[in-house]
């Protein structure tokens, strides 16, 4: 299974919201609080091309984008297809 990466702040309930889903799917991840952490969220807008808000979600190498964008994958199946690949 491919290495997730999410980029949070406590305070964020999208933040939650995509945590909750890929812990009740049992996929285990490393998380990087951007409020904690500001030296952090440099990184994150580097990595995410830009992108400001949190979460911003990494699959492997793969930039998903926000928790609309990885319940979007759910919904469509196409979650587990890309953790496995």
């Amino acid at each position: 299974m491919k290495h997730v990466e999410i980029y949070t702040s406590p305070l964020c309930g999208f933040c939650h919201a995509a945590k909750r889903l890929l812990t009740e799917k049992g996929i285990s991840f490393s998380e990087t609080d951007v409020l904690a952490n500001p030296e952090k969220k440099v990184e994150m807008i580097d990595r995410a091309n830009g992108g400001r808000t949190v979460p911003q979600i990494f699959i492997g190498d793969q930039h998903v984008g926000g928790c609309d964008d990885l319940y979007a994958l759910e919904r469509s199946g196409k979650l587990d297809g890309l953790l496995a690949a």
